[in-house]
């Protein structure tokens, strides 16, 4: 069996970049909702920097075997697979069925991007 460690690589680099910017994004909703939204935006901001500086070199190395088209559905899934248990375990939303909807729209799409 043959590992495309490119694609290794890639998933990896966007799974953690991805969690910086998912806590960027919707953290400070939980940890700062009583400050000023300029002191949230300023360590949102620094909070995405570091997803950045992965999920940069996690595109540079996909785009070497992946379309550009692949790559931004690679992303949209990884994107609801970080979002989801974040949503459930950290900000305590609860688990809903959509979410299990959007997943098969996004498997759905997957497999569009990716069939030969």
């Amino acid at each position: 069996m043959h590992v495309n460690w490119i694609l290794v690589k890639t998933i990896g680099l966007l799974v953690c970049s991805n969690l910086f910017m998912t806590f960027a994004w919707y953290g400070h909703l939980k940890n700062m909702a009583s400050k000023p939204w300029f002191i949230a935006a300023l360590v949102s901001w620094g909070i995405a920097l570091f997803e950045y500086l992965i999920q940069v070199p996690a595109n540079r190395i996909g785009y070497q075997s992946l379309s550009l088209a692949q790559l931004k559905i690679l992303q949209e899934v990884i994107t609801l697979s970080v979002f989801v248990p974040f949503s459930i375990f950290y900000m305590k939303e609860g688990f809903k069925l959509d979410f299990l909807w959007a997943g098969c729209c996004l498997v759905g799409a997957v497999y569009f991007m990716f069939r030969s």
